[in-house]
């Protein structure tokens, strides 16, 4: 199986550099079937040989595109990406900005939404031609091409070690943002794309618990929302398990599936511990992302404060596709951490003291009843005899809490991604999130009946990856069917 394996990649890298359209799609086939039946050590040498095609000019645009998803299609199987994974990465950064260039051109000459990046044709390109010029061809490549590179590259940063590399490189970060956020509302993609990248900006912060006076540096990597960070959190400080806080420990079934296991249909509902704030006092809402925790002298700092009124959540990463952790590196001294407890604001009442408002005096009906009794007027006022509704708090199918912040709105989460239809085409290649997700995106737990697995979509293949767009593998020069 190997050998079959290794003499199919062959045939793919020699179709790839030789522009053969008739062999490349077939030898997909052959390396995408045959991939999953070899051992991930076999994988990440197809992964290592790809890098050089991925990181020049050896092939055509649309190649490069399509070899892309299948380096992400290996990783999805389990296989370590390697400097293949960076290539990605350095290559969105460089298509990223040519289709910026298309969607400015587009704005120029017209506006109204770009076509969709697998539908160009001529037309588009003519047009953004009145104002790019000579530019146009290149600026409409990396147009077509720009999904296939945003999925290939979302794939690559559910995995930790590409997203420490970013964390090295403070430019290639800053650049892949700055494209997210510009096409983010044209390819959903990008969005969790954003999502993934922002994940990777922090991955420590010093940790203070209000009761105890005590301080904690923690670190973790793959949390892709502050429900996942306050339920990991709970289970390393507290108990004779963690690190003595008082309380009771998170159940074991939520915290595995916020580090990498699935969501226990008999423990979906997670309930809170404390209300985590910032050194200022603002509060640090559930459902953001531990990137927005403000710093002290480049340090995240929260604080963990009693709980003013219950909270609920859904177990499960935001970003399935990644896994999480989190770990108390080490405890402040008492004399450290009464410096640290100096730098932040002192606690506050959790719930505004207002002074109550007295009810008015109920309406009564003069006309009585048989009884000979007045009546209330209906739904003024219930009847003191009719208990108040106690329905338990129901999450948010994306894990919002059941507990707004009275007076005050809670901040939108991200929307649900919205599946993106891909073209039908004869040959299946790999492709796509979280979790948090993951993802990064893939349907988080609440999406879906408990304990099932999501069904895959009829335009993918069974890795979750889409199909070849329409164009690619047909066409003799390696390029869109208008070209």
């Amino acid at each position: 199986m190997v050998d079959e394996f290794r003499a199919a990649f062959q045939e793919l890298i020699d179709a790839s550099v030789s522009t053969d359209p008739q062999q490349f799609p077939p030898a997909v086939h052959k390396v995408y079937l045959l991939a999953s039946r070899i051992p991930p050590a076999e994988r990440e040498l197809a992964l290592e040989a790809l890098t050089p095609l991925l990181s020049g000019d050896h092939a055509a645009p649309g190649i490069i595109a399509d070899l892309s998803v299948v380096a992400g299609a290996l990783v999805e199987m389990g296989t370590e990406p390697g400097p293949a994974g960076i290539e990605i990465l350095h290559r969105l950064r460089t298509m990223g900005k040519g289709a910026i260039v298309f969607v400015r051109a587009w704005e120029r000459t017209g506006g109204g939404t770009p076509p969709d990046p697998d539908t160009v044709t001529a037309d588009a390109e003519a047009r953004v031609a009145a104002d790019l010029g000579a530019d146009a061809p290149a600026a409409t490549m990396c147009w077509w091409t720009i999904r296939r590179h945003g999925l290939a590259a979302k794939t690559m940063l559910s995995e930790p070690s590409v997203r420490s590399h970013t964390r090295r490189d403070p430019s290639l970060h800053a650049e892949l943002v700055a494209i997210a956020n510009q096409l983010s509302d044209l390819l959903t993609e990008f969005d969790q794309l954003r999502a993934l990248l922002r994940m990777a900006e922090v991955t420590s912060a010093l940790v203070m618990d209000r009761h105890s006076r005590r301080a904690f540096r923690v670190l973790f990597d793959g949390i892709g929302d502050n429900f996942q960070l306050h339920t990991l959190l709970a289970d390393a400080l507290i108990g004779p398990r963690g690190q003595g806080l008082p309380g009771e420990p998170p159940d074991p079934r939520w915290t595995a599936s916020f580090r990498d296991g699935p969501v226990d249909p008999a423990a979906q509902t997670v309930w809170g511990w404390w209300n985590m704030v910032a050194h200022d006092g603002s509060w640090i809402w559930n459902e953001g992302v531990p990137a927005e925790i403000p710093t002290i002298d480049g340090e995240h700092v929260l604080v963990l404060d009693e709980q003013p009124y219950p909270r609920s959540w859904n177990a499960g990463r935001r970003h399935s596709q990644v896994h999480g952790w989190l770990e108390v590196e080490s405890e402040l001294s008492p004399q450290e951490a009464d410096l640290w407890w100096k730098r932040v604001a002192p606690a506050e009442p959790a719930l505004p003291a207002e002074e109550p408002t007295p009810l008015p005096e109920p309406v009564l009906l003069h006309n009585p009843s048989p009884e000979g009794e007045a009546q209330r007027v209906r739904g003024f006022v219930p009847r003191a005899e009719t208990p108040p509704d106690e329905t338990e708090p129901v999450p948010r199918a994306d894990q919002q809490p059941s507990d707004p912040r009275p007076d005050e709105p809670a901040p939108a989460p991200d929307p649900e991604p919205t599946p993106v239809p891909e073209p039908d085409e004869d040959v299946a290649a790999p492709g796509e999130d979280t979790a948090d997700e993951p993802a990064e995106q893939p349907s988080t737990p609440a999406d879906r009946e408990p304990g099932t697995t999501p069904p895959a979509p009829a335009n993918s293949s069974p890795t979750g990856l889409p199909r070849l767009p329409r164009g690619v593998s047909n066409s003799s020069a390696w390029g869109p069917t208008w070209r």
